[in-house]
């Protein structure tokens, strides 16, 4: 068992210092989650890699009941749902008529209209993966693992407890079911 693992039951059995010892564990692989995630969206978003971290893991930490994660798959699942969500929040924040809309802020330099279109396909993949969540929920997981938690195939495959051929079946599903979804 993982010492992720290990401090991971002691946080679900109540012990007030194991989010202390978590943190310091997983912070690299969080911070490459979260910049990863971030790279992906447009160049004028406020978010940084380090405040997607912070933000997912007092998420995640600061349950009121205690959260029951099984391993160090499961763990890093949840956070890529965290990060999702605070990528979304932030991207319905920026798209309300109070922030502006779809506008987005121009140097008066540039004469091109600047459309961002991230915050529209983030959006639409959310509401996609909400629908494809109801109807497939595990192949729902396994996208999040892959696109949010940036886990590669056999480490998304392990946290689903599925072969890697079901979870490469799941992937092409998901993918042509998003695509079909979402255009």
């Amino acid at each position: 068992m993982s010492q992720v693992t290990q401090i991971l039951l002691k946080l679900e059995q109540g012990d007030p210092q194991a989010a202390e010892r978590l943190l310091p564990l997983v912070y690299d692989e969080l911070r490459k989650l979260a910049s990863a995630k971030l790279a992906r969206e447009s160049a004028g978003h406020t978010l940084q890699p380090t405040a997607l971290v912070h933000e997912a893991y007092l998420r995640l930490v600061d349950q009121d009941a205690a959260p029951a994660w099984n391993s160090r798959g499961h763990f890093f699942g949840a956070a890529a749902q965290a990060m999702r969500r605070i990528l979304v929040e932030s991207a319905r924040r920026r798209q309300t008529a109070k922030a502006g809309g779809g506008m987005a802020r121009v140097p008066l330099e540039e004469h091109e209209v600047a459309i961002d279109q991230e915050d529209e396909r983030l959006l639409a993949l959310h509401e996609a993966l909400s629908e494809l969540q109801t109807e497939q929920p595990q192949i729902a997981q396994l996208v999040e693992l892959r696109y949010f938690g940036g886990l590669t195939i056999e480490q998304a495959a392990d946290a689903l407890g599925v072969s890697t051929r079901t979870a490469n079946r799941y992937w092409v599903y998901a993918k042509a079911w998003l695509t079909s979804s979402i255009q």
